[in-house]
């Protein structure tokens, strides 16, 4: 009986399949990375012995800038421990931000909150003065229409 591992196996010495294997290298090397570059790198690929990164964000950018010596040394580190991952020798390491990012667009929502009135306007007023009076009718009025 052949597992899926064997079947994978099969298939990946295929010509048609070797790219299978290199992003399945890929992968390996983005678990290898430390959580925050997990997130902040969208994809991986290596063209003309060049690392090409994608990041999902610019803000990221920087940050791995100062990490390339990291990304290469894991890399070299993935290719001497797991035989099937056999990269080039990586000569440069380059950052783009991906086609994919996008900034979320918010809709312009209605930002003032809707309370309920919890106020009865039952409130008793002994003013002499006659402006007093019908300011504070007015505000019982209000108070009155929001319920």
């Amino acid at each position: 009986m052949k597992t899926a591992k064997n079947i994978f196996s099969e298939l990946t010495r295929q010509s048609q399949f070797v790219p299978l294997v290199r992003y399945q290298c890929y992968g390996k090397f983005l678990a290898l990375l430390p959580p925050r570059f997990q997130k902040a790198i969208a994809f991986v690929t290596i063209k003309n012995d060049i690392l090409l990164v994608a990041l999902s964000h610019p803000g990221y950018k920087m940050e791995l800038d100062y990490n390339r010596d990291l990304l290469k040394s894991i890399l070299i580190g993935l290719s001497e421990h797991d035989k099937e991952c056999l990269f080039p020798e990586i000569k440069k390491v380059e950052f783009f931000i991906s086609k994919h990012y996008a900034p979320k667009v918010t809709d312009d929502l209605d930002t003032v909150p809707h309370y309920g009135e919890k106020a009865q306007g039952n409130f008793r007023f002994d003013y002499h003065d006659e402006e007093l009076k019908t300011l504070f009718s007015s505000i019982v009025k209000d108070i009155k229409c929001n319920q």
